[in-house]
């Protein structure tokens, strides 16, 4: 565990609407000590944000284990952190053979359904000469699930996440090379979908490939609501972010669309679109109806209400208060978890970067 990492208690500091909320405003705000509640049934409550650990090394994967606490991967180490209310983080795991350059390193993390049973974690991470997702359990080397991602300095994906069937959903990137994007044979420019074992799973549009949907450029967020519909966040080129809804043997479009106007040529539109300054959105989350954005270039959290297959009303939160975000995941007891990535070498580095921050629900 790095020198720099401490844990820090729980508290309430207010927060309103990005438009209301000045910069610094609970970015800057000193830890507090006390622990506020969760309801698993809850609404998150984006006014009472608390700060439960700071000094962390560019997190960019959060995953709750059973018990409630936290997996953190570090981008730029290997390490995975335990992280829980009330004490210190601690080294859970190093992933061994991260090649942390650009925007690789360890990405990704997934923590099996069956953990209680299996003990597995999965991995996402850029190796020597691929991305790949790994398995392992706390005790054990790490078993290679899948590989022959390709990498690059930018546009690796590596957003992983278990769906409510149980199979593993896979954000790809298209690795600075377009093309990939709308090659079937790629998993680049891709949502995967793959058994735990890491073979395509039933049911996939095509029975010997692992490929839910094609035509993305980078995607880094995935989520599902409680209907059971995937929605999925891609960052755009110049223009556009986008939020998809995604169907099976959907093509979404790269690189021939950024945004919406591709219907008329067979491809599937976003649900969901932002300037590229607004938002760039990594992790997402749904709670209840609606839909959470971490957004990086944006410094901000942004909210939308999704229903039938829909996402609308957006409002933003956090503007400017915490920095780039990355990754925000809803944790059993029913509380947002958020991390900054400021640390990350695109970010203006505040005292306590990088942060992990819960907004418990009420």
């Amino acid at each position: 565990m790095t020198a720099g990492v401490a844990l820090v208690a729980l508290g309430v500091a207010a927060v309103s609407c990005a438009s209301e909320q000045p910069r610094g405003g609970a970015g800057t705000s000193s830890p507090v000590t006390a622990i506020a509640p969760s309801q698993p049934a809850g609404t998150p409550d984006l006014g009472s944000p608390e700060v439960v650990a700071q000094g962390i090394d560019v997190p960019w994967g959060l995953a709750f284990l059973p018990d409630g606490t936290a997996l953190v991967a570090e981008r730029d180490t290997g390490r995975i952190l335990r992280v829980a209310p009330g004490r210190a983080p601690e080294t859970f795991y190093e992933v061994p053979g991260v090649v942390a350059r650009g925007e690789g390193g360890l990405l990704g993390l997934a923590v099996d359904p069956a953990y209680a049973e299996s003990g597995y974690v999965y991995a996402y991470f850029t190796a020597e000469d691929d991305n790949r997702i790994v398995r392992f359990r706390e005790d054990t080397e790490p078993e290679v699930v899948i590989d022959g991602i390709a990498k690059a300095g930018n546009h690796n994906g590596g957003r992983i996440a278990f769906g409510p069937d149980g199979m593993l959903y896979v954000g790809t990137g298209d690795a600075g090379r377009r093309e990939l994007s709308q090659d079937v044979s790629s998993p680049n420019g891709k949502i995967l979908r793959l058994t735990p074992d890491g073979a395509p799973a039933p049911g996939n549009p095509e029975p010997d490939s692992p490929v839910l949907s094609l035509g993305h450029r980078n995607v880094q967020g995935l989520a599902w609501d409680r209907a059971g519909t995937l929605f999925a966040a891609e960052f755009g080129q110049n223009r556009l972010d986008e939020i998809n809804v995604i169907e099976p043997g959907g093509n979404y479009g790269w690189p021939a669309v950024e945004g919406a106007g591709g219907a008329d040529r067979g491809f599937i539109d976003p649900v969901l679109t932002w300037s590229t300054a607004e938002a760039s959105p990594s992790g997402i989350a749904i709670a209840g109806d609606t839909l959470y954005v971490a957004a990086l270039r944006g410094e901000r959290l942004w909210t939308a209400t999704v229903s039938e297959d829909s996402a609308t009303d957006p409002q933003d939160f956090f503007r400017d208060d915490y920095g780039r975000l990355r990754t925000v995941e809803v944790a059993p007891d029913g509380a947002l978890w958020l991390t900054t990535s400021n640390t990350d070498g695109r970010g203006d580095v505040r005292d306590g970067d990088d942060r992990i921050i819960r907004i418990p629900a009420r």
